[in-house]
């Protein structure tokens, strides 16, 4: 039997603009109004907070004590799902790093299985690497890392058709403006990041299809008074979206605003959590390709002190970008939900309009996710 349910009592963000004194009408897992509570819904009073989409994340490396990776099941990706679910995140791209071809298939094909299941909150995969600069490879295995052959771009062609999303991050500078193109052709979604590639040859990238810039500033070429680098090249080129680590660790907070005033549109800056298998637990260290990641001051480090991912949660990312850096609540929320969803062209998520997914988060004093009564 169908069910209407009427959500009042909180601010609603439709994911692009705020209704204050509006209830979000939802019918059988689909949002029907924000306004008025029509008759015969079952009215349900929130104790103020904000209604918004869910969050989505388009880098997470794990979470619940798992990291994707060598052994990781459908069922592991759907714990790492479930595990973000409690921050708010209710679509996300689980993130292999670079390991070896065995490993990305097997990776492959548990995403595959993820998808045929329809897993909540499963959007498809992030494969960051292998083929990136050894000069920008920051935690990445640098035995692992590769040029692009053509088994990779057929695995990758194979791949797409059995995932809802496939993203790709690769260094500009390793792979040819042909590759791109074609990956672009088979509907992958192609980044760019752990490079060291010069102005001109991440704009030949660009113009080949790639889209993206992988943790924006992290491990890639900088801007130079003669060669901008893969970042002003991300920053000047509007086609490309980017994601950023809002932690106030990986990225100093004038940069950021420096940053987002100077991003050329359509495409924006997004917000990412690069998380690990520390999210959710209080797991003080874990292993990755045989090395140790300590977790310390609010930051994930190998032992010789190089970042190795975030020790970080969208929700969080949100919180330090509104309340310690200052930016503006709606822009935080379209940066944690609607900019992903456009950067990989996730239609239907990151808004709540009329015959929309009720993806929603309801998060109360001090941005804090909670679970929305019955």
């Amino acid at each position: 039997m169908s069910r209407t349910t009427a959500y009042f009592g909180a601010r609603v963000f439709d994911g692009e603009t705020w209704h204050d004194d509006a209830a979000l009408v939802v019918a059988d897992g689909v949002v029907q109004s924000i306004g008025d509570a029509p008759a015969g819904a079952t009215r349900v009073p929130l104790d103020g907070g904000v209604l918004a989409p869910g969050l989505i994340d388009l880098q997470v490396n794990g979470g619940g004590g798992h990291l994707v990776g060598p052994g990781t099941t459908a069922d592991d990706l759907t714990m790492v799902c479930a595990t973000h679910r409690a921050f708010g995140v209710t679509g996300l791209l689980p993130t292999l790093i670079t390991d070896t071809a065995v490993v990305t298939d097997a990776v492959l094909a548990a995403g595959a299985e993820a998808a045929r299941r329809r897993v909540s909150g499963f959007l498809g995969l992030h494969l960051e690497g292998p083929h990136l600069s050894l000069a920008r490879k920051g935690a990445h295995d640098p035995a692992l890392i590769r040029p692009m052959d053509e088994a990779d771009l057929v695995r990758l062609e194979r791949a797409r058709g059995a995932l809802p999303h496939l993203l790709l991050t690769v260094a500009a500078e390793t792979v040819t403006p042909e590759q791109i193109a074609r990956l672009v052709r088979a509907g992958v979604v192609v980044s760019i990041g752990h490079s060291d590639a010069s102005f001109e040859v991440t704009s030949a990238a660009i113009r080949a299809g790639a889209s993206m810039a992988t943790h924006l500033f992290n491990a890639m070429s900088q801007i130079g008074n003669r060669d901008p680098g893969v970042v002003g090249a991300a920053l000047h080129h509007g086609s490309v979206w980017a994601g950023l680590i809002a932690d106030g660790i990986h990225v100093h907070p004038a940069t950021l605003g420096l940053a987002l005033r100077a991003k050329t549109g359509p495409g924006r800056i997004f917000l990412v959590s690069d998380s690990m298998s520390q999210a959710g637990t209080d797991l003080t260290s874990f292993e990755l390709n045989g090395r140790t990641i300590y977790r310390k001051d609010g930051a994930l480090r190998l032992g010789d002190g190089t970042l190795a991912g975030a020790d970080l949660t969208l929700d969080a990312a949100v919180r330090y970008l509104h309340l310690e850096f200052g930016l503006e609540l709606g822009e935080c929320l379209r940066m944690a939900s609607l900019y992903p969803s456009e950067a990989i062209g996730a239609k239907g998520s990151g808004r709540l309009v009329p015959g929309a997914a009720a993806d929603l988060i309801w998060m109360v004093e001090g941005l804090t996710p909670r679970a929305l009564p019955e």
